[in-house]
C-alpha cells in the first residue's frame, strides 16, 4: 500500500478510485461532472452508475465494476460515503486491493463523520486511490482566491475592483458567484473591470449593501442615506447590510495600529487590507469601538428586537459617517 495522490479539484481526472471529501458541494459538483465529461469524451458509450451508500447491499460494487462484454469503461458514483452500509465498507476495503482498469469508481464523502473510517482510511493510505478534498468556502480570502483562480483557468484578467465587486455581490452562494463569473467571462472586454460587474450586477442587494458601507465610512453620510433607502427601496434586507458593516468595520478593528497586517493574520486578500486602511483615515480607538457596539445593537434591531429597523440602519449610517463619534452634526 502507498498513499493516494491528492490533486485540486480543478485538477480531478478519471482514475480507479476517486474519493471526493469535503463540505463544498459545489466543488464536489464540478469534480465529479468533470470526471464524467472526461469519460463520455473518451468513449460516448460509458456506462454510468449511481448509487446512495445508505442503500448499498452486498456485491453491487463488483458487480458493476467487473468488464462488460466488449470492455466499455464504467463510472460508479457513490454518494453519502458518510452514511455508508457495512457492505460497502467491506466490498470498498476488498475492491481497493485489485481495481479494474475500465472502471472509476467515485466516492463522495461531504462530512467529518467517522462512519466509514476503515474505508476511508484505506482509500488514503492506497497508491490506486486518489483524493480531491473540497473544502468549504466561507473566508473572503477564500472567494476571493476562487474568483482569481476562475478567471485565470480562462487566460482572462479579472481588476481588484472588479474582483472585490464581484465577491461582494455573490457573498452567500458559491454556485452563483460561479455562474457569474462564467457570465463576466463571456464578455469581450480583454480585463474585466468594476464597470463590467456593475453592468451585469448591480442590482445585486449584497452590492448595494457594500456601496452604503462605502459611502458611509467615506464620510458621505447624505450619499450612504440616499444609498441605503433606495436599497431597502427596492427589496434589500437590512439583515445583510448591517452584515456588510460588520465585515467592514471587523476588518478595521482588526488592521488598527497593526502594522503587520497581513492575510495571513488577518484573513483577508492585499487589497482588502489596503481598502481598511484607507478607511480608517480619521478613526479613533474609541470611534472604533462605538461602531463595534452600534453594529451589534443595528443587528439586534433589524433582527426583532425594535419595531423600527430603517431607523436603527440610518443611525447606524450616520455615526459611522461621523468616524464613531457620537453626538456630532453630519
Amino acid at each position: 500500500m502507498g498513499k493516494a495522490k491528492q490533486v485540486s479539484w480543478r485538477d480531478a481526472k478519471p482514475a480507479s478510485v476517486v474519493f471526493v471529501s469535503g463540505p463544498e458541494e459545489y466543488l464536489a459538483d464540478r469534480a465529479i461532472r468533470s470526471i464524467r465529461d472526461q469519460l463520455k469524451a473518451l468513449d460516448a458509450g460509458v456506462e454510468v452508475h449511481e448509487l446512495l451508500a445508505g442503500d448499498y447491499t452486498a456485491g453491487q460494487l463488483t458487480t458493476l465494476a467487473s468488464p462488460s462484454l466488449f470492455m466499455e469503461p464504467r463510472l460508479v458514483v457513490i454518494s453519502g460515503v458518510e452514511k455508508c452500509t457495512d457492505a460497502l465498507i467491506e466490498d470498498g476495503l476488498s475492491y481497493l486491493l485489485e481495481p479494474s482498469l475500465e472502471t472509476t469508481i467515485i466516492l463522495r464523502h461531504n462530512s467529518s463523520s467517522v462512519r466509514g473510517k476503515k474505508l476511508i482510511d484505506a482509500i488514503r493510505a492506497s497508491d490506486n486511490a486518489v483524493e480531491i478534498a473540497c473544502a468549504e468556502i466561507k473566508k473572503e480570502s477564500d472567494k476571493a482566491a476562487f474568483i482569481q483562480s476562475e478567471f485565470a483557468a480562462a487566460g482572462r484578467k479579472i481588476s481588484p475592483g472588479a474582483l472585490r465587486a464581484l465577491a461582494d455581490a455573490f457573498a452567500d452562494d458559491l454556485s452563483e458567484l460561479a455562474a457569474a463569473c462564467s457570465q463576466l467571462l463571456s464578455d469581450q472586454a480583454e480585463s474585466i473591470d468594476e464597470a463590467t460587474v456593475d453592468k451585469y450586477y448591480g442590482g445585486r442587494v449584497e452590492t448595494n449593501a457594500f456601496k452604503v458601507a462605502d459611502a458611509a465610512l467615506a464620510g458621505q453620510s447624505a450619499e450612504a442615506l440616499a444609498l441605503l433607502r433606495h436599497a431597502l427601496a427596492t427589496g434589500a434586507d437590512p439583515v445583510p447590510v448591517v452584515a456588510a458593516f460588520a465585515m467592514k468595520v471587523r476588518l478595521m478593528a482588526k488592521v488598527y495600529g497593526n502594522k503587520y497586517a497581513s492575510a495571513a493574520n488577518v484573513g483577508a486578500q492585499p487589497w482588502q487590507i489596503d481598502r481598511a486602511r484607507k478607511d480608517l483615515a480619521g478613526w479613533s480607538e474609541e470611534g472604533l469601538a462605538n461602531a463595534v457596539m452600534a453594529i451589534a445593537t443595528a443587528d439586534a434591531a433589524v433582527k426583532g428586537m425594535e419595531r423600527d429597523p430603517v431607523f436603527a440602519l440610518e443611525k447606524l449610517v450616520l455615526l459611522l459617517s461621523n468616524r464613531g463619534q457620537k453626538n456630532t452634526e453630519t
